[in-house]
């Protein structure tokens, strides 16, 4: 069984979809539907899969998509938008895939079809870390970034800080197969968490700005891109 959550605040749309998830045959779907990105997060509710438009009244699909990945880093969100371009999400959002509207039922089902062949993901294990405040346990995801301050290493992780006796170095090594990288000698940022670079400041999805150093600027935009299109290329 599914279970499938649509968000859009076109009732046409939204009963479209509906419509095409209670024909679908390869497997059981169980659907909830909202109309407000508000509702679909005070439902507090996990799902497989999210079709989620993005141009909505109040909280939009982009930001409604951000608080739900703060508790849930494993739906697959299909975001259903009448934007032909977007590119311009590509860093704010990690999303399974793009349908534009008016929604197509064939592609549609291409898109659960794809979901059920990566079936249910592995969780992802717990890092742990010895801390001022005692042995610390985090998920790869959850962590943000680390930060050399105060011949200390500042771990800032989604809910909390832990402060490590670590070289920043040795971490920097330690992170890269978890998908970290260094932009700067006091700095090592978690890929996922970028949501955009502008000049030499790195913007994360919580608001943070990291700074991106002249001298780690290429190596660091090259891992990036390295991220995105390994990620893209799961997805295809």
């Amino acid at each position: 069984m599914l279970r499938v959550a649509v968000c859009d605040d076109d009732a046409g749309e939204l009963e479209r979809i509906l419509k095409f998830l209670q024909e679908y045959e390869r497997a059981e779907i169980l659907s909830e539907a909202y109309s407000r990105g508000e509702d679909l997060l005070a439902s507090g509710k996990n799902f497989d899969i999210l079709l989620l438009d993005i141009d909505m009244d109040g909280l939009n699909g982009i930001e409604t998509a951000k608080r739900v990945r703060e508790t849930d880093k494993e739906v697959k969100l299909i975001y259903v938008t009448n934007y032909s371009d977007y590119t311009i999400f590509a860093f704010a959002v990690h999303a399974f895939a793009y349908l534009l509207k008016p929604l197509k039922r064939e592609e549609l089902y291409a898109q659960l079809d794809e979901a059920l062949r990566y079936g249910v993901p592995r969780r992802e294990q717990a890092l742990e870390f010895q801390a001022k405040e005692g042995i610390v346990r985090e998920l790869p995801s959850d962590i943000l970034y680390f930060e050399y301050w105060n011949r200390q290493v500042v771990l800032h992780t989604t809910k909390h800080l832990w402060h490590l006796k670590r070289k920043i170095t040795e971490l920097a090594q330690e992170m890269e197969a978890y998908g970290f990288a260094m932009p700067h000698k006091s700095f090592v940022v978690n890929l996922y968490a970028v949501q955009n670079i502008c000049n030499y400041d790195i913007l994360l999805t919580n608001g943070s700005t990291i700074p991106l150093s002249q001298k780690k600027a290429v190596m660091f935009r090259r891992a990036l891109n390295e991220y995105l299109a390994d990620e893209r290329g799961r997805w295809n």
